[in-house]
């Protein structure tokens, strides 16, 4: 999808102030279709019932169903309640509630949740109506304007002004879109008091040439510090190379410069794996919680990762590689921080975001990752007592309070499991039957008994006294 702001410039007030009614009563329309699909109301009841009472045609009314019926299934999706619901923003709307907010910073809270609230108009693009019927681009000799239906046979000229800076590049883009059959959709938004276009066109891939064929990169980023880490693996998941890259214009500055540098980034990786003609393998751009396998919790890791804003990056890759016909690839990225650390960065003498990367980049190839026979012995060896014992320590040790209730937390987590595998004969390590644990939660145990008294502060960048345990099974040793 390739979107293009610009800003809108009506001939007279007079036409503005019939495009923002327009959009007050598109907006108005989605809202009520909205609440009777919360309803059970079908799609074709309500577009035959709408387009009266909102006075718009029959396309307004079923882009405005169309739009409401995302907001509804986003909802849904993100498990929160479809009835609580704000349109407007709930964030601005809980701020005008506040009482101790008055006078000129009042209204102006409220101007700007009504514009969010009344101030929008969506129409699809369409291929048989040569890009778009009720918002239609048109190039004129003294500029390019943007033609709205509001009403039947009635239409409003606006120029459109790309960018805040005229941007020749931008307008030249749109006067392509205008004069070829390219379906484009049009979303109108009104912000302190301009009418602003957002111009979006569905991008066409080429084929799929590099696929996993040959093996894969795997990506791993890091909110902190800010970096990239990529491995090289042959279609067997063995590593060849492995590289980091870091991102310190991420750290601070403009939301436009970090954009920027995103951006150029996502062109290294792709480029990266046009030259060793690989696919590449991500995280999947849903995860929640990237932070929690970083080293920090609570509220410091929230703020790097929304400084961050790594799913933007991954997003890039992801058009970048599809641009070039890359094949990419999205993985569940659980436990890859502690699987490559305590399994790989011993044994390549490598960092754990390294190992990261090397096991999201076996994950893309389907590969699964087994716990090495010493570490299997160690486990079945541990017991609740030196667990107990683990966990006074880090009671008197840690001093920093989100840290320790953190290592509380997985201690008492992995006494809970192995307090459930004294009743197993042998105490054999597997996924146990009749129990919600998986063999991720025996990841979990290793990490707390080898990890945490190695650096009970914060999770170590170097992994090697690990080697002596995985390799030669040394683990009584002080």
């Amino acid at each position: 999808m390739i979107v293009i702001q610009a800003k809108l410039i009506f001939l007279n007030q007079e036409d503005k102030q019939i495009v923002l009614d327009l959009m007050r009563r598109w907006s108005s329309c989605m809202r009520f279709a909205y609440k009777r699909l919360l309803e059970g109301y079908d799609r074709k009841t309500l577009k035959r019932d709408l387009q009266k009472p909102f006075d718009l045609n029959s396309r307004y009314v079923h882009d405005a169903i169309m739009k409401a019926k995302g907001v509804l299934e986003s909802s849904r999706q993100l498990d929160n309640n479809p009835k609580k619901v704000i349109f407007g923003g709930r964030d601005l709307f809980v701020k005008l509630q506040k009482r101790h907010i008055n006078g000129k910073a009042y209204e102006k809270l409220k101007i700007r949740w009504q514009e969010k609230r009344k101030g929008n108009l969506y129409s699809r693009g369409d291929k048989s109506k040569k890009g778009n019927l009720n918002t239609r681009i048109e190039v004129e000799k003294n500029g390019t304007f943007l033609r709205i239906n509001v009403g039947e046979r009635k239409y409003v000229y606006a120029k459109i002004e790309a960018g805040y800076k005229k941007n020749k590049r931008r307008e030249e883009f749109l006067q392509e879109i205008g004069e070829s059959n390219i379906p484009y959709s049009v979303e109108l938004k009104l912000k302190n008091g301009s009418i602003y276009a957002y111009f979006a066109i569905e991008e066409e891939y080429p084929e799929i040439k590099i696929t996993k064929e040959k093996g894969v990169i795997g990506i791993d980023i890091n909110a902190y510090p800010d970096n990239i880490s990529w491995t090289e693996v042959d279609e067997k998941g063995n590593l060849i190379s492995y590289g980091n890259m870091p991102m310190p214009e991420l750290a601070s500055g403009s939301k436009d410069k970090k954009e920027y540098f995103r951006w150029q980034y996502a062109h290294e990786i792709v480029k990266i794996a046009k030259e060793k003609g690989k696919a590449i393998v991500i995280e999947g751009l849903e995860i929640k919680e990237k932070g929690k396998r970083g080293d920090f919790s609570g509220r410091k890791s929230r703020r790097i990762r929304h400084r961050f804003s790594y799913k933007s990056l991954l997003s890039k890759i992801k058009t970048l590689a599809k641009r070039e016909g890359i094949e990419v690839i999205e993985v569940d990225p659980s436990y890859t921080s502690i699987i490559g650390m305590l399994k790989y960065s011993p044994q390549y003498m490598i960092t754990k975001d390294i190992a990261a990367a090397y096991v999201i980049a076996r994950r893309g190839l389907g590969l699964q990752e087994e716990i090495p026979d010493n570490y299997m012995k160690f486990l079945n060896a541990l017991t609740v007592e030196e667990l107990e014992e683990l966990k006074e320590h880090v009671k008197k040790t840690v001093r920093n309070k989100h840290i320790k209730k953190k290592h509380l937390r997985e201690i008492n987590k992995a006494i809970e499991i192995l307090q459930s595998l004294e009743s197993k004969p042998g105490r054999v390590l597997e996924p146990l039957d009749g129990t919600s644990f998986s063999t991720y939660d025996f990841w979990r145990v290793l990490k707390v008994a080898v990890v945490t008294p190695l650096s009970p502060e914060k999770v170590p960048r170097d992994f090697s006294t690990l080697k002596g345990l995985l390799i030669q099974g040394k683990w009584r040793d002080p």
